[in-house]
């Protein structure tokens, strides 16, 4: 499969990143390992993950999802197989956000342990810190590079102005800068990334994979109305894409994955990995079956008209 540059971390990686939240959440440890070991033989070679995953389920403490992917490159020797991307800023229990120096350091030395690894190829801060000042973040992650346990920076959630900002102080102190950004986007939500921020993206050479790609599952076609909700632990995540907007954008999928033979999440996949400034889509699955939709979305082909018929629907 073929590989793409991951902006200027030095990281090359297949067109789609396997999303490690439901590890521990809706995939148990066997189903994670058969998951895992089936994306690895289709020649993908990228995992997002979280110290926060999966916290929200009752009885999980969070770093559930890290424990899994470690024991898994661990019963099977793969960890020169993938690139492992996780995230650190959390409420992990401190009740805050936090990206200060002292609980970076703390949070990283509980990841590398979780995931049994020396390295963290790629480590995201997870949302913005207003309490925090970009110094003191970037600083923390220039300690842990110069020591070796992190390879590459990025962020999520970050808006145009607070990545550019970023970069600034990068350049102004001689920091470590952000060089991969992990933005919500998606067919549906595609506000907050497109424009001035992908705009940035772009000119800064900065890689971008995406979250929430299938708009938490409304993208794949099986939520058309309430009654659909209870179809899954997410439905009540999907309930606000109900609307003339959603329908119309299901409605062209529809109507592309009958030209393809595909369904619907393959398509609106295809469409993000073939979107001019993004590196890859994160997406998750959670049975073969649904991983078997993930390895088809990455070879699939939509032409000029048919990304025209999906970009007019969710205009």
């Amino acid at each position: 499969m073929q590989k793409r540059r991951l902006g200027r971390t030095g990281l090359s990686i297949a067109p789609l990143v396997f999303g490690g939240n439901v590890f521990g959440w809706t995939a148990d440890k066997k189903t994670s390992f058969d998951l895992l070991d089936r994306f690895v033989d289709a020649g993908f070679n990228a995992i997002d993950t979280a110290d926060a995953y999966s916290r929200w389920v009752p009885g999980n403490e969070g770093g559930e999802s890290e424990t899994i992917i470690g024991e898994w490159m661990k019963s099977r020797n793969a960890r020169d197989k993938v690139a492992i991307i996780t995230k650190v800023g959390s409420d992990m229990g401190q009740g805050k956000k936090d990206l200060s120096p002292a609980y970076i350091a703390k949070a990283a030395e509980a990841s590398l342990r979780r995931l049994q690894v020396d390295a963290i190829d790629l480590y995201l801060s997870h949302w913005p810190d207003p309490d925090t000042p970009y110094e003191e973040t970037l600083g923390a992650y220039d300690k842990l590079l110069k020591a070796g346990t992190i390879k590459s920076v990025g962020a999520s959630n970050l808006d145009a102005d607070q990545l550019q900002a970023a970069l600034d102080v990068s350049e102004a102190k001689s920091l470590p800068r952000y060089d991969v950004l992990q933005p919500e986007y998606n067919l549906y939500d595609r506000k907050s990334y497109d424009g001035k921020l992908r705009d940035l993206c772009m000119a800064e050479d900065i890689g971008v994979i995406t979250y929430f790609s299938l708009a938490r599952g409304f993208l794949s076609g099986k939520y058309r109305s309430e009654a659909d909700l209870g179809k899954s632990a997410r439905g009540s995540g999907v309930k606000d894409y109900l609307n003339p907007r959603g329908f119309r954008i299901v409605a062209a999928l529809d109507a592309v994955s009958v030209k393809h033979k595909a369904k619907q999440a393959e398509v609106a996949l295809a469409w993000i990995i073939q979107r001019e400034g993004v590196t890859a889509p994160i997406a998750s699955a959670t049975s073969l079956e649904q991983l078997e939709s993930l390895v088809k979305a990455a070879s699939l082909e939509l032409d000029k008209d048919d990304i025209a018929e999906l970009d007019k629907a969710s205009a």
